[in-house]
């Protein structure tokens, strides 16, 4: 499917070198940020404390946050899960407030804010079994606050959740290799790990650079977009595959120019239409998707950049040929069909 078709070929190879060096140098700049700044981890790997509340009304998330910034709790994370009554807070450890006393403190704090009072309640399980639960009363008796959930997660679990995260990263890199060298030529997979690797980096730099919160959704987006830029990558190493079958007479350059220009019109539906669901989930998924969409926003984005003028720059200065991809014919020999 094409909106439209380029009938002269984009010289993109040209100014490869140009766009490349842009390239390093926010790649470097990314690094930079990452070593300097570091990431702010959010409370998955960190360690802290997640407590699921309950208010009989849809909950007032900025009230909440509010709240919380008085008890001394920069950018807290406050979202809603399964209905709007139901919110999820991840709170990281302090020093002044360990262990039991957060989840004790912030929900005395938050039942305040409702001018309601703690109080212990008797509840039955759907085991049919009785545990207490924190609730929040107001003066005629009726509760505006309970407490579903509490957990504590330690530093060595959150460590876990890292070398975790940072194994799926690696596995993930690792396949894409082979796939790429056994589908094209080692040529294009190093070319392509060259290339997600910079989204990558780009992404951590952002979130580096701006100090947004680092979670394991956000983890979910740098692979999610792995995936994307490797499949735009492939597109492309595709059809410069077909162009060297079809176009004998092209040079390298010529056929890479060739392959990325018809590729142009499916880039723009495809990672178009991605961007626009991304962009709604961004401006409209409010605060649970808000760090989510925007790794995957940047990663969209420089996910084109990288496999258009990152991993196609790339496998033409490692001196990839039309022999890489196609097999020569072998020219016949003459005393075959020869009468004895």
């Amino acid at each position: 499917m094409e909106f439209f078709k380029i009938k002269r070929d984009i010289p993109f190879m040209r100014h490869a070198l140009i766009f490349n060096v842009i390239s390093a140098l926010t790649f470097v700049a990314a690094v930079f940020f990452l070593v300097t700044k570091h990431l702010h981890f959010s409370v998955e790997f960190t360690g802290g404390t997640v407590m699921e509340l309950r208010y009989p009304h849809a909950a007032e998330q900025e009230k909440i946050r509010h709240t919380l910034e008085k008890l001394g709790y920069e950018q807290p994370e406050v979202t809603s899960f399964g209905t709007a009554q139901d919110i999820m807070l991840r709170l990281p450890i302090r020093k002044d407030v360990a262990g039991s006393g957060t989840s004790a403190t912030v929900f005395n704090a938050l039942c305040a804010a409702e001018a309601g009072m703690p109080k212990q309640v008797q509840i039955t399980t759907d085991k049919g079994e009785n545990v207490a639960r924190t609730s929040c009363v107001n003066a005629a008796g009726a509760e505006v606050l309970s407490q579903q959930r509490v957990e504590f997660v330690g530093p060595q679990v959150g460590d876990e959740l890292a070398q975790n995260g940072l194994n799926a990263l690696i596995m993930v890199v690792v396949g894409v290799m082979i796939y790429l060298a056994v589908r094209f030529e080692w040529k294009f997979a190093v070319a392509a790990i060259v290339a997600n690797l910079h989204d990558v980096v780009i992404i951590l730099g952002f979130f580096a650079f701006f100090q947004w919160e680092f979670s394991l959704t956000v983890l979910a987006a740098v692979l999610a977009v792995l995936g994307y830029s490797v499949n735009e990558s492939v597109v492309i190493f595709d059809r410069i595959r077909e162009t060297f079958r079809k176009e004998r007479k092209l040079s390298v350059t010529q056929v890479i120019d060739h392959a990325i220009t018809s590729t142009i019109s499916r880039t723009i539906i495809t990672h178009g239409c991605t961007e626009m669901m991304v962009l709604s989930m961004l401006f409209f998924g409010g605060q649970t998707l808000h760090y989510f969409a925007i790794a995957l926003t940047i990663g969209i984005l420089f996910g084109i950049y990288s496999s258009v003028f990152v991993a196609a720059a790339i496998a033409m200065w490692l001196g990839v040929k039309r022999e890489d991809l196609i097999k020569p014919i072998k020219a016949k020999d003459e005393t075959d069909g020869a009468v004895v």
